[in-house]
């Protein structure tokens, strides 16, 4: 062998070698027992050499370090790489995957090169392994799992478990002839076991990048040639292009996923969701063209239209969107409109959804912080007729749904659908403080924030007093540490804070340390304050400093 290319390659297995060792010293026992249906931890390896450097990474993204041995040197020719390195690295690889202990490994592993040649990159398949084995044991952990934990569950599963087994059951090479229906039911399983439960959005996340990457890597490819970009990906159908019947259960597949990303992914996301709709009606499915009109056909077509003189209303479950135009603006026309929502929710349309809105009127909640879209210019809308306020309550309690948002708020604008009819009766009349309290014990205050600033404005407008202060408390829970409170001098004053700690009584500490924080600043400044007192009013907050630190 040359001596140039002996030692060229030398330095490709040492990076090799270096990988191995690394990837060796993770605990891998304890990373796969999380869960069955993990049965190794690496499939992939990416060789990357330009120029007299080599280095290794687990990716196909540009994020490795700088190769720390780069010299200048003529780049290699793609009949060497072909010829002479691939053969001798495959033969290495395979011989180093046969030494790492079983757990290091997934059941499939592919080690990819990517080489500068005189030619250009040169982008190349080194070595695909699987082992049978493995890949056996993993078939039947999941058939178990989908049997004992979905089929046959009644309990929420784990995220975890969800990301491997969205990966799995669309991974050709486990299951070379699933049936679609068979994938769309699992994951339509996942969800429901998951209603109403806080990790609902992080299985979704997980089913629809499995579902992404199935179409735009592996299925789209098939049919299209991407003339676009990887980040921003447009698709031409290739030429002599003819679907077969067995083909029509996969384009079912990619309009599901075309329909999750619509439904629950950002609005930035919706042009990927789109993309996939447009593809499938270019392959002819008659399906993804009534899609996009008529939505997916769950509804009667009574429930999902409303026409007359003072309003129309259409709703398309598959973009999770009701588009609302006002042609009179009265009450009425708002009282309609409302009624039409509130059915549409008791029917199942997608509670995360939003309303496209066409109004002369432009009205907005006297509260800072909240999206200026047209499912809140609605709301403020229809708050200006007080004779539509039962049938906004009744709207808010269809809508409320823990761990669904409006599908036009994201980041910290995000709120539970019903938020803005909340918020609107909430400040308008204390009839509506039971609904407050409701409304916030269904927040995720992990994920929405807006909460913060109802708050602030719910005490600007009502005040602290003995009417206020117990629906405040419920506020104040539900609340984030950043919110900037101004009630300090008010909650002092006369008999308040003997309310405040009738209402605290029997809660965890931290809950208790969590209001005092919100209103004092927190214990020590509480405890600072009521040394200073006198009195009854002394003996009260010294009560609550205690209530905030007893464990």
């Amino acid at each position: 062998m040359d001596q140039t290319l002996e030692t060229l390659l030398n330095d490709m297995k040492q990076e090799i070698d270096k990988w191995m060792a690394y990837i060796s010293d993770e605990n891998a026992e304890n990373i796969v027992k999380r869960t069955s249906l993990q049965i190794g931890i690496h499939d992939y390896a990416l060789l990357e050499y330009d120029k007299g450097g080599a280095s290794m990474t687990d990716h196909d993204l540009d994020l490795s370090m700088p190769l720390d041995r780069r010299t200048p040197g003529e780049p290699l020719t793609e009949e060497l790489v072909r010829e002479h390195i691939v053969p001798e690295l495959s033969s290495y690889m395979q011989r180093k995957l046969d030494e790492m202990p079983s757990l290091v490994i997934d059941y499939q592993f592919k080690f990819n090169g990517k080489f500068r040649v005189r030619e250009g990159d040169l982008t190349i398949c080194i070595l695909t392994y699987i082992d049978e084995t493995k890949k056996k044991q993993l078939q039947e952990r999941i058939s178990i799992y989908i049997a004992n934990t979905l089929e046959a569950g009644t309990y929420p599963t784990k995220p975890l478990e969800t990301f491997f087994l969205s990966r799995y059951t669309l991974d050709e090479g486990l299951f070379p002839d699933a049936d679609p229906a068979w994938i769309i039911a699992i994951f339509e399983r996942v969800q429901q076991l998951n209603k109403g439960n806080q990790h609902l959005a992080e299985h979704r996340s997980y089913l629809i990048t499995a579902l992404r990457n199935w179409a735009e890597q592996r299925w789209l490819p098939r049919y299209f040639d991407n003339i676009g970009t990887q980040w921003q990906p447009e698709y031409k159908k290739k030429t002599d292009i003819h679907l077969e019947n067995t083909e029509q259960g996969p384009i079912e597949l990619l309009i599901y996923a075309a329909i999750l990303i619509l439904k629950y992914e950002p609005s930035y996301s919706s042009g990927a969701g789109l993309t996939m709709l447009n593809c499938a009606k270019e392959l002819g499915s008659e399906r993804a063209k009534r899609l996009t009109k008529e939505g997916s056909g769950t509804f009667a077509k009574e429930d999902v239209r409303l026409r007359d003189e003072m309003v129309e209303c259409t709703a398309n479950d598959v973009f999770a969107e009701v588009s609302i135009a006002i042609k009179e603006e009265t009450g009425e026309s708002y009282a309609r409109a409302l009624r039409f929502l509130t059915r549409l929710f008791s029917l199942g349309f997608p509670k995360s959804y939003q309303i496209k809105l066409k109004s002369s009127v432009k009205q907005w909640l006297p509260i800072k912080g909240l999206a200026k879209s047209g499912t809140h210019r609605f709301f403020a809308n229809a708050l200006e007729y007080p004779e539509l306020y039962p049938f906004m309550e009744e709207y808010a309690q269809a809508a409320m749904e823990p761990f669904e948002w409006y599908a036009d708020t994201e980041g910290e604008k995000n709120c539970m659908p019903g938020s803005y009819a909340v918020f609107g009766l909430g400040l308008k009349d204390k009839t509506y403080f039971p609904l407050v309290e409701d409304y916030m014990g269904k927040v995720d205050d992990e994920h929405q924030s807006v909460q913060n600033h109802f708050t602030v404005a719910f005490t600007e407008r009502h005040g602290v007093h003995t009417e206020t202060i117990p629906t405040l408390v419920k506020c104040m829970l539900h609340c984030t540490d950043s919110m900037k409170l101004k009630i300090q001098s008010d909650m002092e004053h006369g008999s308040n804070v003997r309310l405040l700690l009738d209402q605290v009584r029997g809660l965890p500490y931290h809950q208790v340390e969590h209001i005092v924080y919100l209103i004092w600043g927190g214990t020590d400044k509480l405890k600072k304050i009521a040394a200073k007192a006198e009195g009854e009013r002394a003996q009260g907050l010294t009560d609550l400093a205690e209530a905030a630190c007893r464990k």
